[in-house]
């Protein structure tokens, strides 16, 4: 069982990540990917993300949801990469990937970190618009969906 956390301001590559990744599934038949990207809509429009996050804490902290899911899930392998600094509309911001004997071991695995990650990785978002900055409050969406995994 292994867990990587990877705190990085530079860019990466999703699919080069999960072709690395894809590298060691031996006896494993199920492997999630979730990306996600900085988002910015017509009727939202966002020209940039900075993510602010203290580096020692937000490093633990991701690797203890990591290893819960590892434990919880049964999953062979979890990568998480996470970017802070400033990032672009369409540019990835976080890659999620869990190898896991089982399609549901993997999904939920993957999920319940991103849940966590959303919610209680000390990460601050401001965006940048035609109006100005602001800091982005949080999510009571985001609260309920880490809230499932109480359970």
């Amino acid at each position: 069982m292994a867990v990587t956390v990877r705190l990085q301001a530079e860019p990466f590559d999703p699919g080069a990540e999960t072709n690395a990744f894809l590298t060691d599934t031996e006896g494993m038949g199920a492997a999630v990917t979730f990306t996600g990207l900085v988002r910015s809509t017509p009727g939202d429009p966002v020209q940039s993300l900075t993510l602010e996050h203290y580096p020692d804490l937000a490093q633990k902290q991701i690797e203890r949801f990591a290893e819960q899911a590892i434990k919880r899930f049964e999953l062979r392998n979890i990568i998480v990469i996470h970017r802070f600094g400033r990032m672009l509309p369409g540019e990835p911001i976080v890659q999620v990937m869990a190898l896991a004997a089982h399609r549901q071991a993997a999904f939920d695995g993957a999920n319940f970190v991103m849940d966590w990650l959303k919610t209680d990785a000390p990460f601050w978002k401001k965006e940048e618009t035609s109006e100005g900055q602001n800091w982005v409050e949080a999510r009571a969406a985001d609260d309920a969906a880490k809230e499932k995994w109480r359970k």
